[in-house]
């Protein structure tokens, strides 16, 4: 095809852009005419059929697919297309290739190129920058990307009506028109990278330091220590610099500076304490420097004797009235602050070019005051260090330092660039670049053209009595005087000798006021931004109100009255000199927090950290904070300690609060590495007995439908091991996977609400015993895997299908072959509570709804194992608004009341009592480990131990020690042993006589039919007890009912019974015979739990 773009028009088109082809069944469509000739067509043909309009019966719908035609445009063929009339015509029009020069145009079914944009003809989206976004998009309604489901699961009946191909793009008129609409009602202001940043970073770092404490650092350090302080000094800014731009470039970035570049990459905990402190730091700076501002203003009044009252109260009045000035221009708006900080930055730029033009200008009339223009002799004298009143490096450094910051200026205002990524790192480091140019420069200047100490008397000239070697004594000029002290001139002496220097003096002052006022301003910018972005993420609850933005710009002007409301309180005070070093350490916990960001998200490795910005280094960025926080000590030791003491609680009370935020932090990524590379770590080293761990797969099903079985194994395994609260649908039809997902979740946020360490794992089965084999078999990581299987006893088991109780029984028999511990526990009372209504709610009225505003009726179990069966769901609907309504509560029967507050029995403190361990069997120690876990829990602390193990009455007191040998190698603590001599004992005649009527239903009863009939009924129905069965384990039976009876008559009023449970050997004990065992066993005790270990040691006495 020629370069000319094709475009279609039907002629009968409809003005909709999108337009559905209704595709019919080859049978019902009428067949294609055969291409005739070629020949020119200026249009295509109208969508419809030439023939007449189908029948609907003729047309059985198969598929839709979504084309996009734009009706704005003038859609006509190129010249070397042709179409066929007779040719039937779905809206789809192809294009395909003759093989003669033309392409053909032909309907749908007859090729497969299509003549639109591809992506356009099928549900499927192509990519798109708006699937992406995580907020609505600039042209309405966020666009989303069909789901997997949308294209995967089977048709529906009801075909889509309103079929829209998500990866539709908005047209360039929809575009036009859009931006337009958003211009007349008055676009929000955003700044380039010049005037968003760069300026703003100029103005904070040329700061007040730059014109009154320059040449007394030069005077003390010497020019070649004060070169070497100002790139010490720069090298954090540029490092930190660096990182930040590594994190503004790794994805986009919104309002808040420092406090959303740490929050998006360390988490909320780090995130929420730093932006808390830079916010105030920021606030309580506006005081800082606006006291400098009026401290300058009162020494000119000063001079003219004219004071209004005396100097503290009249540094009070000028800073009260200058930090209202400034207020009014942030309130104003960003754009008449812009424009304030250009005209700042213009009286600036002004002041420092007045100081070199003046450098080098005739000094006659200054010579006697130090300054003699540039020299090589002052330049030499100046080079090294002379400090003085104590002084040192490091004290000089102290003081320069806070002059470097301000290089977050910019970022602060991260919400209100233009484009934060590109801006951010060119404007940042581009500052710090220029502004350190011209501090060495003034540094080099001031050494080379000032000396340190002068008279300032014109008379003080050389005489030739006098041994003079100073640089100014080869000018003529004698200030040796000067050394007992009590000049006022030099660089030591004179802080505003810049002044003397400059061409204008007055232009210095000038420069003074601009450099405060636009740090000021700055600051008084940056900490409502910054703590607006905090409270919108809700960090802290209860500052939530400043959260609100105000006007076109979404301006924080609470935030700005609440700045203020610091700025002029500490204005008032009027005494900074001690919270100035807290304010410069909070600045730099905040640079720390930046590189320590970019180190820690380099090693975490995410896929997720590709900063557009390359030139940065994650060892770099580590050096970077380490200088950072070795800064924080060298400028001010115990307000470092301070710093780091606010950071901590700050960090803990998050920590504690666990706000519902989820940023994908470099902490997530990192922990997730880390667990990796454990867990491959541990498939590595073979199991040893001394490390061995309860891990349990928990059959509970909702974790709230059986809290007491889950509150138990949390008991035990908490801190310990494993625990995985499995849970087996048995659903006719499988939910789709946003359902799941929220059902997944909801019972998650369960757990970790009661603080129980676990994890739900839901797995979809016909029956409980597939699904508990797939869980066995494929549930865990590496070493990370079940080892013990937990499940209630089903205590219902006699009234319900029989063929349940096969499953459950097979199921512990799988457990066993699958070299599996197994658990059971029995309350009386039961353990299933899911159909009490309000019970225990997944949600919280708290918690937000996951569906919108549908009613949803939740199921929380599919209970098989609870005195009411299979279908009862305690239903928790949730409604529009987030609120929650359940069903009219109804008066608990009796029965329930009791199994309620059973189900509450280990969720307290058990108080004084005993653990009655029956270790009839050695399992491997399973028994006996489980009881010793418990006791070293709070809620089991003041509760013992009792051993009970079966011996012979002839032995006792020998058992006995035997036993206490052992408990002592294993370091176990008990209460008492207690060796049973007559569990062989018959049991009493009724309790046998209650067994038989409990296995009567069961019985298969074989004598009193054919054989063949008798196998049969057997291999239907394999629960049934025959006779032999019952013959052959006569003994067993008798020692089930026997211990029931020794348990009544020793254990009535433990906490808990933990006992060996009895084995039944697979295909000889039938279901039935088994669960008659273990119900007698277990009737009428306190809570009952049966353990039986895989026969491998977990106890073992060596070291």
């Amino acid at each position: 095809m020629s370069g000319q773009k094709p475009s279609l028009k039907s002629a009968g088109s409809s003005q909709s852009r999108f337009q559905v082809a209704v595709v019919a069944e080859p049978a019902a469509a009428p067949h294609p005419a055969p291409h005739p000739a070629p020949h020119p067509a200026p249009s295509a043909p109208p969508a419809s059929s030439t023939d007449g309009s189908r029948a609907p019966e003729e047309s059985k719908v198969r598929s839709r697919s979504v084309g996009f035609l734009d009706s704005g445009m003038d859609i006509g063929l190129p010249p070397d297309v042709s179409h066929e009339p007779d040719t039937a015509k779905s809206d789809s029009v192809s294009l395909h290739s003759t093989g003669t020069g033309h392409t053909h145009v032909s309907d749908s079914q007859s090729n497969t190129y299509y003549m639109r944009t591809f992506g356009h003809n099928t549900i499927d989206a192509v990519p798109n920058i708006e699937f992406y976004r995580q907020t609505a998009a600039p042209f309405g309604e966020k666009l989303t990307r069909p789901s997997l489901s949308e294209l995967h699961d089977e048709l529906d009946k009801e075909l889509f009506e309103d079929v829209l191909a998500n990866g539709d793009e908005p047209s360039a008129a929809e575009e036009a028109a859009a931006l337009a609409a958003k211009e007349a009602k008055g676009g929000t202001v955003k700044f380039g990278w010049v005037k968003g940043v760069l300026i703003r970073c100029m103005l904070n770092i040329w700061g007040v330091m730059l014109f009154i404490r320059m040449s007394w650092i030069v005077g003390q350090a010497g020019t070649g220590l004060t070169i070497a302080i100002i790139l010490m000094a720069t090298l954090v800014t540029t490092i930190t610099g660096l990182s930040t731009s590594a994190i503004a470039t790794n994805g986009f970035v919104r309002g808040g500076g420092a406090y959303y570049l740490i929050s998006r990459s360390l988490g909320p905990e780090f995130g929420g304490s730093i932006g808390l402190i830079f916010a105030f730091a920021n606030a309580v700076a506006v005081a800082m420097y606006v006291v400098g501002f009026a401290e300058t203003v009162v020494e000119m009044l000063n001079d003219v004797d004219a004071l209004m009252t005396d100097e503290l109260n009249d540094i009070r009045i000028v800073g009260s009235l200058t930090v209202i000035l400034l207020l009014g221009i942030s309130v104003a708006g960003m754009e008449w602050e812009a424009k304030a900080q250009i005209v700042l930055l213009v009286i600036l730029l002004g002041a420092i070019a007045n100081y070199f033009i003046g450098s080098f200008m005739p000094t006659e009339r200054k010579e006697a005051k130090g300054v003699f223009g540039y020299n090589t002799a002052i330049f030499l004298e100046n080079l090294g260090p002379d400090f003085r009143d104590e002084e040192t490096f490091f004290s000089v450094f102290a003081i320069f330092f806070p002059a470097a910051t301000g290089i977050l200026a910019g970022a602060n205002i991260s919400g209100d660039l233009s484009d934060p990524q590109s801006a951010i790192p060119k404007g940042t480091l581009l500052a710090i670049l220029i502004t350190g140019i011209t501090y060495v420069a003034i540094a080099i200047s001031a050494g080379s053209c000032i000396v340190r100490d002068a008279t300032g008397d014109r008379n003080d000239t050389v005489s030739d009595t006098v041994n003079c070697t100073d640089a100014a004594c080869t000018l003529g000029y004698d200030f040796s005087i000067c050394r007992e002290g009590g000049c006022q001139y030099g660089l030591m002496n004179d802080f505003q000798v810049m002044s003397l220097v400059s061409a204008f003096g007055p232009l210095i002052t000038a420069g003074i006021f601009s450099a405060t006022l636009s740090s000021a301003l700055a600051s008084l910018v940056s900490a409502p931004k910054v703590f607006q972005a905090l409270c919108k993420d809700n960090i802290y609850p209860g500052l939530s109100v400043f959260a609100k933005g105000y006007g076109k710009n979404n301006e924080p002007l609470r935030g700005y009255v609440l700045t203020f409301a610091i700025g002029l309180a500490f204005i008032l005070i009027a005494e900074l000199n001690i919270i100035a070093p807290i304010i410069s350490n909070f600045f730099l916990a905040s640079y720390a927090l930046i590189n320590f960001s970019v180190f820690h998200a380099s090693l975490a490795n995410s896929p997720g950290w590709r900063p557009s910005f390359k030139y940065y280094n994650m060892w770099v960025s580590l050096a970077g904070a380490i200088l950072c926080c070795v800064v924080m000590f060298v400028i001010n030791w115990w307000a470092a300690l301070v710093t780091l003491l606010i950071v901590l609680a700050l960090y803990i009370y998050v920590s504690y609060k666990k706000p519902d935020v989820n940023w994908g932090s470099s902490t997530q990524a990192l922990i997730y590495n880390q667990s990796l590379t454990h867990c491959l770590n541990l498939t590595g080293v073979e199991d040893h007995v001394k490390n061995f761990r309860p891990q349990c797969l928990l059959l509970a099903g909702y974790p709230n439908a059986r809290p007491a079985l889950v509150q138990l194994v949390h008991s035990f395994t908490k801190n310990v091991g494993l625990m995985i609260c499995g849970h087996i649908k048995t659903v006719s039809r499988r939910p789709n996977f946003k359902d799941l997902s929220q059902d997944h979740a909801r019972c998650q946020r369960w757990l970790n609400k009661r603080r129980i360490k676990a994890f739900y794992t839901p797995v979809f089965s016909d029956n409980l015993r597939h699904g508990a084999q797939f869980l066995m078999q494929a549930v865990g990581l590496g070493r990370l895997k079940p080892n013990t299987l937990v499940m209630g006893f089903k205590n219902n088991w006699s009234d319900g299908d029989m063929r349940d109780v096969e499953i459950y029984v097979n199921t512990m028999h799988d457990a066993f072959d699958l070299q599996f511990g197994v658990v059971i526990l029995r309350l009386q009372e039961g353990l299933d509570v899911s159909h009490i209504q309000d019970q225990d709610e997944l949600l919280t009225s708290q918690e937000k709804p996951l569906f919108g505003s549908k009613d949803v009726v939740v199921s929380v179990s599919l209970a098989k194992d609870s005195k009411n069966t299979s279908n009862q769901i305690s239903p928790l609907i949730m409604r529009e608004g987030g609120k929650e309504e359940t069903k009219t509560k109804s008066p608990l029967s009796l029965t329930d009341q009791r199994l309620l507050e059973a189900s509450q029995r280990f969720k307290k403190k058990q108080g004084k009592g005993t653990i009655d361990v029956w270790w009839l069997f050695d399992d491997g120690g399973l028994t006996l480990l489980i009881p010793y876990l418990l006791i070293n829990r709070s809620k089991w602390g003041d509760c013992r131990i009792r051993i009970f193990i079966g011996g012979k009455i002839n032995r006792i007191d020998h058992d006995r020690r035997v036993m206490a040998t052992l408990l002592s190698r294993f370091r176990i603590d008990f209460s008492d042993i207690i060796v049973l001599g007559d569990i062989n004992t018959k049991p009493k005649k009724h309790n046998k006589l209650s067994f038989k009527e409990l296995t009567e239903p069961y019985r298969l009863k074989e004598d009193d039919m054919e054989q063949e009939a008798a196998e049969r009924l057997k291999a239907q129905e394999p629960w049934r007890i025959t006779d032999n069965e019952l013959e052959l384990y006569k003994a067993k039976t008798n020692r089930q009912i026997r211990l029931n009876e020794l348990l009544k008559e020793h254990s009535s009023t433990a906490k808990l019974i933990v006992m060996s449970m009895p084995l039944a050997r697979k295909g000889a004990v039938s279901s039935a015979l088994y669960m008659c065992w273990l119900e007698t066993l277990s009737k009428d005790l306190p809570p009952l739990l049966l353990v039986r270990g895989n026969h491998q040691s977990v106890l073992t006495f060596y070291s």
